[in-house]
């Protein structure tokens, strides 16, 4: 019967050799790319950074990139391109070529934040990048210096009453998790707080030496200047305490039980990176995200190993995309 079909309707039977062809060709091809990813990677892997030295992306990447390079058997190189709170770096890594030697561990900012709050964004995260782990979730702590004398958040609010317009919130950008968390907690407390965005982690710098008031920083970032008396933690922004600071009450618990912001970070690749390198990459970064050595070193800096598929991740996004876009609207926050 199907000789007769295909002697009777020779168009038909063109279409079906052109079919057959070109499911031989994406069988192939997905062969090819499989065999690719086993043998990938064959030379050194560029882990772009979109922030500064020292924050918690570039602690994050470069603690897991210590691990892959192990599994790899290649160097993982981190270069920090910071810039347009984390977009310099995300469109860098868009221009990549998608071959899985180079790829970008970002935060929650340039993801999730940016395309609600810049109105000429040149990417769109969702369309160019394509998710491949979620690697941290990280609360905020605001922090002040020690100088200030001040011990918890309604010491910090009653200060700021006391004397109105004189506070300076730092953060590692606009549009970053600390920048809008400063944001929230001023309307919801009811204070004039003026923001200072500062590239990355030179917010600190300024912190430290006293020259800006307070901020909301990722516990990673801060937590040896913490343990070390240089700052003082007097909240943390989930709705639960921090494990690796028990003592400090939550922002919701100091008067705001509205409040509750964090940050996550995670890994991308541009956005034709073969699935079959995607799924290698996934693989061996849950791999290290299972150590017990590596789960406990990140857990005592205060973040909290995630893991999953690109699948799970990919869903992740969307659905913080679309929280981060009402916060933003919410603020009444806009850029060009």
């Amino acid at each position: 019967m199907i000789r007769r079909f295909l002697r009777d309707f020779p168009c038909a039977s063109s279409r079906l050799a052109s079919a057959s062809i070109a499911g031989i060709m994406a069988v192939c091809a997905a062969g090819a790319h499989a065999q690719a990813a086993e043998q990938w990677p064959t030379r050194p892997v560029t882990t772009i950074v979109a922030f500064s030295a020292g924050g918690t992306t570039d602690i994050l990447a470069r603690e897991i990139g210590n691990s892959l390079s192990k599994i790899w058997g290649q160097s993982v190189v981190v270069e920090n391109k910071p810039g347009a709170s984390g977009n310099i770096g995300s469109q860098i890594a868009i221009n990549a070529p998608p071959d899985g030697y180079t790829i970008l561990v970002n935060s929650i900012g340039p993801i999730a934040v940016n395309p609600a709050l810049y109105k000429k964004m040149k990417f769109n995260p969702q369309k160019d990048l394509k998710p491949i782990v979620l690697v941290a979730d990280v609360p905020n702590v605001l922090v002040v210096h020690p100088n200030s004398g001040i011990k918890t958040l309604p010491e910090l609010v009653a200060a700021m009453k006391a004397r109105p317009n004189t506070y300076n919130c730092a953060s590692t950008g606009v549009g970053t998790a600390a920048h809008l968390s400063c944001a929230t907690f001023a309307a919801q407390a009811g204070v004039e707080v003026t923001h200072i965005p500062y590239k990355g982690a030179d917010a600190l710098v300024d912190l430290l030496g006293d020259r800006v008031q307070f901020m909301f920083a990722t516990i990673p970032s801060v937590m040896g200047h913490i343990r070390a008396g240089s700052l003082v933690p007097i909240a943390v922004s989930t709705k639960q305490r921090s494990p690796s600071l028990p003592d400090v009450a939550t922002v919701q618990e100091s008067g705001y039980p509205d409040f509750e912001l964090g940050a996550w970070f995670g890994y991308f690749a541009p956005k034709d990176t073969p699935d079959a390198i995607v799924r290698k990459i996934n693989k061996d970064i849950n791999t290290v995200l299972n150590e017990p050595a590596i789960r406990q070193k990140l857990s005592g800096e205060g973040a909290q190993p995630m893991g999953g598929t690109p699948e799970q991740f990919a869903s992740y996004v969307r659905d913080e995309t679309i929280k981060w876009k009402k916060i933003v609207d919410g603020l009444g926050l806009s850029l060009d």
